[in-house]
């Protein structure tokens, strides 16, 4: 508890967080516009699912980005693609949601590899879990995958043209890397995660639930750190972020807000939640809650509106929770030596 509620005094590199949520601002601003303008109005959403890609790679060497912002592109795509090929296939919503489940481990065994960085494999899995919305047929889910896609090489460009603006480690200020484990040990932890995250989903489609696959993501988020304290850290602060972010857009979408203040509100929000989460990850989810609401109210708004956010907070609450429980229960040897390590160092 004490650990969630510290605020770091420092970011390891906070001109490079702003820079990136700028770099996904532009990307929402120029994307997003130009889809709503176009002959495909009802892509704008898919669309803002692209621009998330402009996320990755923040403290990666400047060939390095390059490589993760292509591998982030091409899984965002394909998460999108798999879920909306799911329900065009007329799947039942049981299988809908074991394919996220799955599709979730193998988003934290790419990001592993490929060591994409902040904010990891929980943007995949959000743009898979939001592309459950029903298609009309197979054209619809070509449409997606495209919008997705194109968009995703608008936020490359986007990213590329403003690469020199990024701060590049040095010997006396690294940036955090993040270590590649052996590939024995990455599969472990995706099973680990698609295990908690159909536990999750699961569950609160049991107990009817609109939106299950939003306690998978919850439980993802828990289940994505990289030792069992900073996943017991995220679960509380996920759910205090939530709650905030939640009481916010619930006043923004009961206002029914037009298309290009949605629009302006994502280029906002962008840049807010780069600017705050490295201090306190609740302080960003606090910004992420409403993000990722407005992206459902685009990507489906005749099914979207206010009632969203109570169920997204409770959907939250429910699958941090159950990450929490599976963080523990499926903890190894190893977390528990590390656990013991961090606590007597304190």
């Amino acid at each position: 508890m004490r650990e969630s509620l510290a605020v770091a005094r420092r970011q390891p590199s906070l001109r490079n967080s702003i820079l990136v949520g700028v770099q996904a601002a532009l990307t929402v601003l120029i994307a997003l516009s130009a889809t709503y303008m176009s002959p495909w109005p009802q892509l704008v959403g898919y669309a803002s699912l692209g621009s998330l890609v402009a996320l990755f790679g923040r403290f990666s060497s400047r060939r390095g980005r390059r490589g993760v912002l292509v591998l982030s592109a091409l899984t965002q795509t394909g998460g999108v693609v798999l879920m909306s090929a799911a329900t065009a296939l007329g799947a039942p919503k049981e299988v809908q949601l074991a394919v996220l489940a799955l599709f979730c481990g193998v988003a934290v065994f790419i990001a592993a590899t490929g060591r994409v960085g902040a904010p990891g494999p929980l943007i995949f899995a959000f743009a898979a879990g939001a592309s459950m919305v029903p298609v009309a047929g197979w054209t619809e889910v070509a449409e997606r995958g495209l919008a997705t896609g194109a968009v995703s090489i608008v936020a490359l460009l986007v990213c590329l043209a403003t690469e020199p603006l990024r701060q590049q480690p040095t010997p006396e200020r690294a940036f955090p890397v993040e270590p590649l484990r052996p590939a024995s040990h990455r599969a472990v932890a995706a099973a680990r995660i698609a295990f908690g995250a159909a536990v999750a989903a699961f569950a609160t489609h049991a107990v009817g639930a609109a939106h299950p696959a939003w306690a998978a993501l919850g439980a993802v988020a828990v289940l994505q750190g990289a030792h069992l304290h900073i996943s017991m850290n995220r679960a509380l602060q996920r759910m205090a972020g939530t709650l905030v972010g939640g009481v916010m857009v619930w006043f923004v979408l009961s206002a029914q807000p037009g298309i290009w203040q949605v629009i302006w509100m994502l280029a906002f929000l962008q840049i807010a939640t780069e600017l705050v989460i490295g201090y306190n990850y609740a302080f960003g989810q606090a910004f992420v809650t409403p993000m990722a609401l407005l992206t459902s109210y685009l990507a489906a708004p005749g099914a979207a509106g206010a009632e969203m956010a109570p169920e997204r907070v409770l959907d939250t609450l429910i699958g941090a929770s159950i990450g929490m429980v599976a963080a523990l229960i499926l903890s190894t040897i190893d977390d528990r030596a590390f656990l013991a390590r961090h606590a007597g160092g304190k």
